[in-house]
Formats: structure tokens, sequence, C-alpha cells
């Protein structure tokens, strides 16, 4: 999250609730027989064998001294963020959402006193993925990046990055799960946008990590740092729940930045029109109406028509434009679905060949 937002944070669509010592705790109930001068158990007599030690708690401190050096703190005229060096030739990959609208910015090593003059190459704001150049790559390390696409759920990581400002902070978790696709809110001068296959993590990510590094105990870069989860209700930032952009998506679409600054290839499935939430007669979400239809479009081509309204996504109900992106974000481009689809008073069913969502 960069520091510039109040609480950037993923909303998860189920209530979030946290009870502490709701059950209680038995401990050493039966530790003490109810006669202090009875005899003592049988069993007591014979020395037992100690148990075993529990194992030391590993040290990350070679992991972190490796990492650190290629993790920048990012200024910007709206606030901080964190950005992770790719090249030798300066380049650091951030979130769009730390870049935002800026132009240039000021990007800070750890333990090096001065700051130094940084260009934006481009954005991708679908994927909330950014790349600045620094003026002067003397000095900056860039990072070993490993496969996120071998990222399991128990494995231990770690975030690096700015939290609030406090430059080379490190947080320790694990993976909690893979292939996420979580919704980002949207926020002035930043629209929403649904991430696939994001990485869940029980480290902590907070406002100042968003484009930092996630990174593995091998110190490879596993993920980029972009958002915390909060609850629906209250908007509080749910602990132990944070999101990680997969490094495998970071570096592809940072290349495509680098080369034209722009991306040719979203690897990103869209069904080719304009849509947008339609309500039922009570007020509530009740589908995805087709605005426009881009010609020779996936819609097009299906015979999809401005007025009808998507009412499910292959056996995935899309009552709202967030659902229909969520269930994009987790197909493919070629992947041929099934739309269910109201017009006028009938139902239909049919089958769209997606395609790929435009780069830029």
């Amino acid at each position: 999250m960069g520091l510039t937002e109040r609480g950037r944070r993923a909303w998860i669509a189920t209530a979030m609730a946290v009870v502490i010592g709701g059950g209680g705790v038995a401990i050493g109930a039966a530790a003490f027989g109810s006669s202090a001068t009875g005899p003592a158990p049988a069993a007591a007599a014979t020395s037992a064998p100690p148990p075993a030690s529990a194992p030391a708690l590993a040290s990350y401190a070679d992991v972190v001294r490796q990492v650190l050096p290629s993790v920048v703190l990012i200024r910007t005229p709206n606030g901080l963020g964190s950005g992770v060096v790719l090249d030798g030739q300066g380049n650091i990959v951030t979130n769009a959402h730390v870049a935002a609208d800026a132009a240039e910015f000021e990007v800070q090593v750890v333990g090096q006193a001065e700051p130094r003059p940084a260009k934006l190459v481009g954005t991708y704001r679908p994927d909330d993925l950014a790349v600045i150049r620094a003026d002067d790559p003397a000095g900056l390390t860039p990072a070993q990046f490993g496969d996120s696409s071998k990222a399991r759920a128990g494995d231990v990581v770690l975030a690096v990055g700015n939290p609030l400002g406090l430059s080379g902070s490190v947080t320790e978790g694990i993976i909690s799960a893979t292939g996420r696709a979580v919704t980002e809110p949207g926020a002035a001068g930043s629209p929403g946008v649904t991430l696939p296959d994001s990485i869940q993590t029980s480290a902590p990510i907070n406002p100042g990590n968003s484009g930092g590094a996630l990174v593995n105990t091998s110190g490879e870069v596993i993920g980029i740092p972009t958002l915390a989860a909060a609850s629906p209700q209250s908007g509080a930032q749910a602990q132990g729940i944070g999101f990680a952009i997969p490094a495998n998506l970071a570096r592809d679409i940072a290349k495509q930045l680098i080369a034209s600054g722009h991306v040719t290839n979203s690897h990103r499935a869209a069904i080719g029109a304009q849509v947008a939430t339609v309500a039922g007669a009570d007020g509530a979400p009740a589908g995805v109406g087709i605005v426009a239809v881009t010609p020779g479009g996936p819609a097009d081509r299906a015979v999809i028509r401005s007025g009808d309204v998507i009412r499910s996504f292959g056996r995935t109900p899309t009552p709202d434009m967030e659902s229909l992106t969520e269930a994009l974000a987790g197909a493919r481009p070629g992947q041929t679905v099934t739309l269910t689809i109201a017009r006028d008073d009938q139902t239909l069913r049919i089958g769209v060949r997606l395609g790929e969502l435009p780069g830029g």
C-alpha cells in the first residue's frame, strides 16, 4: 500500500470477525494432585527423559542483507512507496498506485543519505504495475527474482519495504494461498482493478509497503506486495491477510513497459464490450448490461448485442461488474465460456471465445 492512501485494502466479500479468548484455554488443570501430602504417583518415581528441545528459530539476517540493497524508497509529490530494482540500467518496478499520475520521482537506497531523481517509464493500471528509471543507476543492486509459479501455501516469506516511511523494514509470514483474484478499491486518480492470480500472505503489509518485495528464504523476489484485506463492514484492516502480485507477471509486464513504454500482451481475457451494472426493480444489482460491443471482438462474433444483460459467466453468477471482472481475471484468452444472457423476455446461453484485454 502506498503511504499516500489511507488504507488501500482489498475488499473481501465475506464478513470478517476476530474473537480473542472467547472459549478460554485450560492449562495444567491436572498438573497438581488434590493432596499435597499424599504419596507421589508411581509414574513420578521414575525419572523420564527430558523432552526434546524445540528447534531454534532460524535467522533471516543473511536474506535481509541480500535483499535490502534492491528495495528502494520512492517519493512522489503525493507520498511514499517502495520499489524493486530490476536491472543495471536503473529500472525499478513498483505499483501503478504508487506512481499514480507523477512523472518524476526520488528514489533512495537503504544506507544512502542522498535520494536520486527518477522518471516514469510506463504504467499498466489493469495489473497495478509501473516502471520508473533512476537517472543515475550507479550503486543500485538488481534483485534476484524467483519463479513465482513454484510458490506454495506454507512457504515462509519476508515482506521488505518502507511501511509508514520506515526505510528498509522487514516483516515475516507465510504464503497463505495462491491464485487469489482480488479487487482493489478505487481511489482518486487510481481506478479499482482486479488482480488475477495474487499471492496471499500473512506477512504484514502496511502503507508504504506497496511496490516492495515479497521474498522467499533464498532471497528471491516472488511477489510485489500491493494491498491488505479489509472488512467490508467496518473498513478496518484485517490482520494477517495481504496480497502480492506474482513476480513472473510483474517481470513480464515490466519488460514490456521498458521495451516500448506500454503493454502489448496483457495475458488477460476480455469479452470485447463496454459494460455496466444493471439494477433490478428493488434497486439491487441484477446483472451486467452490455453498453456497446467492440466491432469484430468476441462478443460481436458471438452475436451479443447492446442491451443484453449477462447473468452468469460459466457457472459463476455475475450480478455486477466486479463479479464479471473477477471471473474474467480467472479465465484465459482463447478459452470458450458460456454466458447466460437475458435478452428481452428470453434467457439465452451463448458460447464466447474470449479475446485478450488490450494493452496500454
